[in-house]
């Protein structure tokens, strides 16, 4: 399975406020000042700036215009995407509820602390804690170092009377254990080595790789998504799946999805819509993948209507072999009048495939099922909150995107949050000339929004896997997202420098593509590494494909000085001197990796990946680090969520769903654990 989400970056909007992840305290030669240096928020939408991260607040535009049927189905929607926020906390780590209700127990019991030095370096550690669903940073998976001891975390407790094992105390203060909640290195053992909560202790990566060797048919046209919904544990000395169901593991919390989702079914707008959501529920009582995919099929189909929501463990980022997936929700309201103008996107779609980069073997002669809308995002959560993407494109399962098609979304009011709160900075200091800067602000943001629309409508809906290859998360393995990613970007660039963009009225020059271009190639190669820590190489799926696709296209252009390397004045520079040729590169580039999916190739994956995606510059790296710094500007942003509260009558019956949006984060993540603890 691979990972649909787009996320919000520097080279799309000319931002640092990528969502992804919140922050660790960082050592001297980071990006980040000391936590109590920080500068307090000052945009009109910035609700909390901590550590690395800024948290801001989005706008729900239309709301007021559904009928009360349709403000009921988005409220129960959200309400069961709330109820399974436990289930994340607790896959990332297992020790992750324990020390959240702790912490919540010590922040709500604490009073007349605002000048203690150690108890602001703690409410700290708690923010990026709460930010990243856990005790490990979201985008780089490495533990959080507090800044205050175990006695003063100790006493805070006991003055609270909060509780918690020694065993989780350890874990948050023993720098050596559980340092990394993700590790994608193939030199080692990656189950082993990662902190998450997907596998049992004593579960090794050979013995999942050799269990689901045993069980997957590379022949079934029609595959489930192997091990999406179980804890991998041993059982009788045996490797057994633990699955996620009612009545099994998270049952507590997907009883109270379902009891949410059954409401909601009340005040569907249409059969189809009802059908895939009584299906949903049918998965969550029973954890059958074969039911998953019949829900997805008729999701899928589910195309009419004003709402929908994406819900269920989707995404397998969190799992270093790809297998387990975390639990997240979105709940969205078409925006029309954007969705109408950007329609073109899906209605081209055939055309875009046909005159494609790749193979003509690789082509999809009939591109079925095609849909893109622009949403309002309603209510987000799990691994989807507070970090946020702002755009989306599921089912993940290969064969029924092929089959029956796909839903492409993107977070409009998300983008339009970022939008506001962000500043020119990174683009003054990264830019080659006043020439990029000038197209920089004239076109980056169109440019973002249509590279979006590009990677996930038609980016992800494209190409096709040889007949008995078998699904790339099985024959991809660890590089799959990566590629997965690089090739739908690639898709995105390859055409933001084609004519038929500016003939179909998407934008009105080439320059949107060229800017682009510039910030394609400025991110790749330089200031995404402003989120890093010195002597780290990227293993965040998104960083690497960004780096991979920059960095081969750096190379393989360097006989034409295709994109030049300049340094001036001890700074380093990336200007490209032939944008066309540059776009001939992407599309070479693309064609490889679309092989490489199509094929099952491996070693060429891993090749490219390990070549192009991995490795850092030291020297580079830290130059970027320089220059970022007096920018003062936060690397990672995500989002308070406004609250839906329903509103009856005397008789108890629903006659408004109401909107209150003044939560400050701290506020906010103390309700969430009040009111939708489950586990």
């Amino acid at each position: 399975m691979f990972m649909k989400k787009t996320f919000y970056s520097v080279f799309m909007l000319l931002l640092v406020m990528v969502m992804a992840a919140c922050g660790v305290k960082k050592p001297e030669n980071s990006t980040m000042k000391k936590t109590t240096e920080m500068s307090q928020p000052t945009g009109s939408n910035v609700v909390d700036r901590f550590a690395d991260i800024q948290v801001l607040r989005y706008d729900i535009n239309g709301f007021d215009n559904l009928s009360l049927n349709q403000k009921l189905l988005v409220y129960y929607l959200a309400e069961a995407g709330y109820y399974g926020r436990d289930i994340n906390y607790d896959q990332n780590f297992k020790y992750n509820l324990e020390i959240r209700k702790a912490f919540e127990t010590i922040v709500a019991n604490t009073k007349g602390k605002d000048n203690d030095e150690n108890y602001k370096k703690f409410l700290t550690f708690a923010k990026q804690f709460w930010f990243a669903n856990g005790i490990h940073h979201h985008y780089g998976m490495d533990k959080f170092t507090p800044e205050f001891s175990q006695s003063y975390f100790i006493e805070l407790m006991k003055s609270t009377g909060a509780k918690l094992s020694p065993p989780a105390i350890e874990a948050i203060f023993n720098p050596s254990m559980y340092a990394k909640r993700k590790v994608k290195d193939a030199t080692k053992d990656m189950i082993v080595s990662s902190a998450n909560n997907f596998y049992g202790e004593g579960v090794t990566q050979k013995m999942v790789e050799d269990y689901y060797s045993r069980i997957i048919d590379k022949n079934d046209p029609e595959p489930i998504e192997y091990g999406l919904n179980s804890t991998m544990i041993l059982k009788d000395g045996k490797a057994y799946e633990d699955v996620w169901k009612i009545g099994g593991r998270y049952g507590k919390s997907l009883e109270k999805v379902n009891e949410n989702l059954l409401q909601a079914i009340k005040y569907a707008e249409n059969e189809p819509q009802r059908n895939a959501l009584q299906k949903l529920t049918e998965y969550f009582k029973t954890g059958a993948l074969k039911l998953w995919n019949e829900y997805n099929i008729l999701w899928a189909h589910a195309t009419q209507g004003d709402i929908d929501y994406i819900l269920g463990f989707i995404e397998v980022y969190g799992d270093a072999i790809g297998k387990r997936a975390t639990y997240e929700s979105v709940i969205q309201i078409n925006d029309f009048e954007a969705s109408k103008q950007m329609a073109v996107v899906a209605a081209n779609a055939q055309w875009f495939e046909d005159n494609s980069s790749i193979k003509p073997e690789h082509k999809k002669k009939k591109v079925t099922g095609v849909s893109y809308k622009v949403v309002q995002v309603a209510a987000e959560s799990g691994d989807c909150s507070p970090s946020t993407p702002i755009g989306v494109n599921l089912p993940n399962n290969e064969w029924i995107r092929e089959k029956h098609g796909s839903k492409s979304v993107s977070l409009g009011n998300i983008i339009a949050a970022y939008e506001k709160a962000s500043g020119p900075g990174m683009l003054k200091e990264f830019a080659y000339d006043q020439a990029e800067i000038d197209r920089g602000t004239k076109y980056a943001a169109l440019a973002g929004k249509l590279h979006t629309a590009l990677h996930e409508v038609i980016g992800h809906a494209s190409g096709q896997i040889n007949k008995g290859v078998g699904q790339p998360r099985e024959t991809l393995k660890n590089f799959a997202s990566t590629l997965e990613e690089a090739r739908a970007d690639l898709v995105g660039l390859y055409y933001l420098m084609d004519q038929k963009l500016v003939d179909i009225g998407l934008m009105p020059s080439l320059e949107v593509g060229k800017a682009e271009y510039d910030g394609y190639i400025r991110n790749g190669m330089l200031t995404q590494l402003q989120r890093l820590d010195m002597g780290k190489n990227l293993e965040e799926e998104h960083m690497q494909n960004r780096q991979l696709v920059a960095s081969w296209a750096f190379a393989k252009g360097r006989k034409d000085n295709v994109v030049e390397k300049v340094v001036r004045d001890g700074k380093t520079f990336y200007h490209i001197n032939d944008y066309n040729k540059l776009r001939t590169i992407f599309g070479d580039l693309l064609r490889e990796i679309q092989r490489i999916k199509s094929e099952g190739d491996y070693n060429a994956g891993k090749a490219l990946v390990e070549n192009y995606g991995t490795k850092v510059d030291p020297t580079i790296h830290a130059e970027v680090l320089k220059r970022v710094k007096p920018l003062n500007l936060a690397p990672y942003s995500g989002f308070v969520n406004p609250i839906l509260e329903l509103v009856k009558d005397k008789t108890g019956k629903p006659v408004n769903v109401k909107i209150t949006n003044n939560q400050g984060f701290v506020e906010q993540m103390l309700y969430y654990g009040k009111k939708y603890g489950t586990l």
